[in-house]
């Protein structure tokens, strides 16, 4: 075997903000050893594999982050914003930023570290497998399973690439079969056009149809093998992967072929699962009040709707940062995410209406909002006169966000802006005597796969097949099923439902762009519809009276200025459906071409 000096440590972070390509190009490690003695080691190239799996997206990573002050991404959507008037999140959504400052240009970076490690792993695990004839047949069936996991979390870090960046390069193999991996030494390698985005999500789909029968669909043994890839995971990548591939994004002309490719790359998931003897489901226990919320705060090992997450972490650092501002004791909760009034009122009733809609079985009361509605509002965000804390050490209490008195406001930062705080994710633990409780991030779990196929079906024009599985979503969640016949307005509701099933899962930001839902949006001319509508311009509720008879304010009534709006985001087209390349790397490689509206001029 042709040896070669890899330097190498076991669960290295290759990141973040501000580095440039050359950072992962010639990131050094502790330790210089030989392919030969990384690659024909079980141990080491098991552990040379597991450190790929860090370059994964996780969506909890930021509540360590000072500067994104432990609030969620969704802070960068319609669904929340952040007390902290200079959050970055909140500067990211008004649009603050160039290609050399943006707080996110990390991504590009972890990214392509991933897939560096990833080639380097396939080129030398490949060989060794080829290369040693007497290893035992088991050894080379493992090396080949760890190939495959390393494929595929290359075509996952491809997919996440597009998501940010768009046109992409494809980083996978030379003519000669062997894997690409980019070196300082030839920085041409880098400098050259990038592929559509089109056509980099079916070369993802390519790759996972490559290794999604040649991986266990599910692990037997799942808890030493959790939050590693299997071939579930290569199903429901290609399914997203088609998916984004056919909006709007990425289909301008609207080619309804693709439609059905998403749709069936859906599909085949959902019955190679049902021919599982333990198939992925829905968490669900019957009952419509908790389930929801249990599916994030349950044992993520022990919980069969997850497909694939970042491994568990033992931490009661979600809750500090989630929590609302009057719980304190042995931690202070800082209540950093503010879900807005536009996601409140994306919740039905109970009887499927909207809010504004009426003719139901229930009536909305302004004055008493949360009633009859959408069971999982309860189980995603604190609202006022919830009960909530630990029975245990009499910290048992309703939430009180008055702004004249309440515990859990606070008119200095630190406090909600909208009148809510995330309750999603976050244990009912004692302030006073915290304990540490198992976090996950989930990158893949099987409520999505539904979704995925609802709305590929619907805008292919299969209604019933799209009904059949938004409303099994919606059984979970205790709602009435879906009977419309009109494609547009079915659609419509899937897109809603989306947006409460996978909120602040880090999918919202994503969807609206590849919906292209900012076109010939302004936020004077959003002012005239629904909040829930509303897409640039973020309301709250404002809560006076006492905690027995409080008083609720919104929109004008709550403030005259600027109509009641709270915050004006800022989306400039076609610039923001895009995130800037780093500049420097832009400036090294030429052709890779910065993205429309981030190009810095007169250097």
């Amino acid at each position: 075997m042709k040896i070669k000096k890899y330097t190498y440590i076991m669960l290295a972070v290759l990141l973040f903000s501000g580095t440039a390509c050359s950072d992962f190009l010639d990131k050094e490690y502790d330790a210089t050893l030989s392919d030969e003695k990384v690659f024909t080691n079980q141990t080491m190239t098991r552990e040379f594999l597991t450190d790929i799996y860090t370059n994964l997206p996780d969506g909890l990573a930021p509540l360590n982050d000072d500067q994104f002050t432990g609030a969620s991404r969704d802070c960068m959507t319609d669904n929340a914003t952040s007390y902290w008037g200079l959050h970055y999140y909140t500067k990211v959504a008004t649009d603050s930023y160039t290609a050399k400052d943006h707080p996110l240009l990390g991504q590009w970076n972890t990214d392509f570290a991933g897939i560096r490690k990833c080639n380097i792993f396939l080129n030398n695990a490949q060989a060794s497998v080829v290369g040693n004839a007497e290893k035992s047949g088991d050894d080379n069936k493992l090396y080949e399973r760890y190939c495959n996991e390393a494929r595929l979390l290359r075509a996952l870090f491809h997919f996440d690439l597009v998501c940010w960046f768009g046109d992409m390069l494809i980083v996978g193999e030379n003519e000669d079969g062997t894997n690409i991996v980019f070196s300082m030494e030839n920085p041409e390698q880098m400098n050259q056009a990038r592929t559509p985005a089109a056509d980099v999500l079916q070369w993802v789909a390519d790759e996972c149809d490559k290794v999604k029968d040649a991986l266990p669909f599910r692990y037997s043994n799942e808890t030493t093998n959790w939050g590693r890839v299997n071939g579930a995971t290569a199903y429901a990548l290609k399914a997203r992967a088609l998916l984004y591939k056919a909006s709007a994004l990425n289909n301008p002309t609207g080619e309804q072929s693709w439609w059905q490719a998403a749709a069936q790359a859906a599909q085949d998931f959902i019955d190679k699962n049902a021919q599982q003897s333990n198939p992925y489901q829905l968490y669900t226990t019957g009952n419509p009040e908790n389930d929801y919320y249990e599916c994030f705060t349950t044992n993520p090992v022990y919980n069969n709707e997850i497909i694939l997450s970042r491994s568990v972490w033992n931490t009661n650092k979600v809750e500090q940062v989630f929590l609302p501002v009057g719980f304190t004791g042995k931690f202070s909760a800082a209540g950093r995410t503010s879900p807005t009034q536009n996601f409140v009122d994306c919740f039905e009733m109970l009887d499927g209406k909207r809010i504004d809609e009426g003719g139901g079985d229930y009536a909305y009361n302004a004055q008493n909002p949360y009633v009859n509605r959408d069971p999982r509002l309860a189980q995603i965000v604190f609202y006022q006169g919830m009960t909530w804390g630990s029975a245990k050490d009499n910290e048992q209490r309703k939430l009180d966000m008055r702004t004249d008195g309440g515990k859990d406001y606070s008119a200095s930062m630190g406090g909600t802006c909208t009148g809510y705080y995330l309750k999603k994710f976050v244990n009912n633990i004692s302030c006073q005597n915290p304990t540490n409780y198992p976090h996950s991030w989930i990158i893949f779990r099987y409520g999505e796969v539904l979704l995925n196929a609802a709305e590929a079906y619907c805008e292919a024009g299969n209604l019933d097949k799209a009904k059949q599985y938004i409303n099994e979503i919606r059984d979970r969640a205790g709602m009435p099923h879906y009977e419309y016949t009109d494609q547009t307005e079915l659609l419509k509701r899937i897109r809603n439902e989306r947006r409460i099933e996978l909120s602040f899962e880090d999918h919202r930001m994503w969807d609206l762009r590849r919906w292209r839902a900012y076109d010939n949006v302004t936020a004077s001319e959003e002012q005239s519809k629904p909040y829930y509508e509303q897409l640039l311009n973020l309301y709250g509720v404002e809560i006076s009276g006492t905690e027995a008879a409080p008083v609720y304010q919104y929109g004008p009534a709550r403030s005259a200025q600027n109509g009641g709006v709270i915050e004006t985001r800022v989306f400039n087209i076609p610039k923001n459906y895009l995130f800037p390349i780093p500049d420097s790397d832009v400036k090294m490689a030429p052709n890779l071409k910065q993205n429309p509206g981030w190009e810095i001029t007169g250097e």
